[in-house]
């Protein structure tokens, strides 16, 4: 059984991200998608971020009952900030019956060599990419791990929806209703 991860903060999840799930396990030899929700990317700044039952439950809504979805909280339950490779070696071991890979846009390939221990990820895990405008993967874009992907360039951000939001713009189209009713109910991001 291999399943991908897609790592990210899901601040908020959107009909992007569920595009490219759908691409991946429609496209790609992956049986299962996790979204893995990150508590805090070290590499990004905190003060956005929503709490991370939120973001979970966000996500949990915009997936509903999918076969092959999970959302997963494995990086609540680990040290702070998290580490892409910690986060691996854990799954590993708590699930040796599974063959895992990563999810990651040209553009985190791109910076993939400030990751903690990247070798060790390209060592051991595939890596499955989406395009990203702008980024062509970098100097990594021919490793024998890292497998590019046709999936649709999707040019909607989580960024976009929180400052959308923001300015009292109605978003309900960029998310899943189920996502987009919970965000609405709660009143995110409105300040």
């Amino acid at each position: 059984m291999k399943v991908g991860l897609f790592f990210g903060s899901f601040n908020p999840i959107h009909v992007g991200h569920l595009v490219l799930a759908n691409y991946m396990l429609s496209f790609t030899d992956l049986d299962k998608l996790w979204f893995v929700v990150s508590p805090h990317n070290p590499l990004k700044e905190k003060k956005t971020l929503l709490a991370d039952h939120h973001r979970l439950e966000l996500v949990s809504r915009a997936i509903g009952d999918h076969p092959n979805l999970k959302a997963s909280d494995i990086e609540f339950k680990l040290p702070q900030p998290s580490f892409t490779v910690n986060t691996l070696a854990w799954l590993a071991d708590k699930y040796p019956q599974y063959q895992f890979a990563l999810i990651m846009g040209s553009d985190n390939l791109n910076s993939l060599k400030k990751w903690k221990n990247y070798e060790v990820i390209l060592e051991h895990y595939q890596i499955y990419v989406y395009p990203r405008p702008g980024f062509d993967g970098g100097d990594l874009r021919n490793h024998a791990s890292v497998k590019f992907t046709d999936a649709p360039v999707m040019e909607i951000s989580s960024t976009f929806i929180r400052e959308a939001i923001r300015d009292k713009k109605d978003v309900r189209y960029f998310m899943p209703v189920a996502a987009w009713e919970y965000l609405d109910e709660m009143n995110f991001y409105r300040k």
